[in-house]
C-alpha cells in the first residue's frame, strides 16, 4: 500500500461528461413529458399516479448518478433505500388520509 492511499477511502469515480449529459437530456424529457401528461392527457385520477411514477424515475437518476450513490459503499445506499421507504409510507398515509375523508356530503 502507498503512502498516500487509505483503506477507508477508495479511489474516486470519474463518470465521462457524456453520461451527466444523457442524464440531464432525461430530466428534462421527464419534465417535459410531465408537463404534456398533465395538460393535454386526460386520464382522470391516473394523472397524479403517472406524475408520480415520473417523479420518482426523476429523483432515482438523481440520487444514483449525480449524488454518486452508485459508487458508493452500502451503507449510504441503505440510508437512500431508507429514505425512498420513508417516502413510500408519506405518501400511503396522505393517500389514506385523502380516501378516509367523506368529500361532497
Amino acid at each position: 500500500m502507498d503512502n498516500n492511499e487509505h483503506p477507508k477511502h477508495p479511489e474516486h469515480h470519474i463518470v465521462p461528461v457524456a453520461t451527466y449529459v444523457l442524464i440531464w437530456l432525461a430530466l428534462v424529457v421527464g419534465t417535459i413529458s410531465t408537463y404534456f401528461i398533465a395538460e393535454y392527457v386526460v386520464i382522470g385520477p391516473w394523472n397524479i399516479v403517472v406524475a408520480l411514477l415520473i417523479a420518482c424515475t426523476k429523483m432515482s437518476l438523481v440520487i444514483y448518478f449525480f449524488m454518486h450513490v452508485k459508487f458508493n459503499d452500502s451503507l449510504t445506499r441503505l440510508f437512500v433505500v431508507g429514505g425512498f421507504i420513508f417516502f413510500i409510507i408519506l405518501i400511503a398515509l396522505t393517500l389514506a388520509d385523502y380516501k378516509s375523508r367523506s368529500w361532497g356530503v
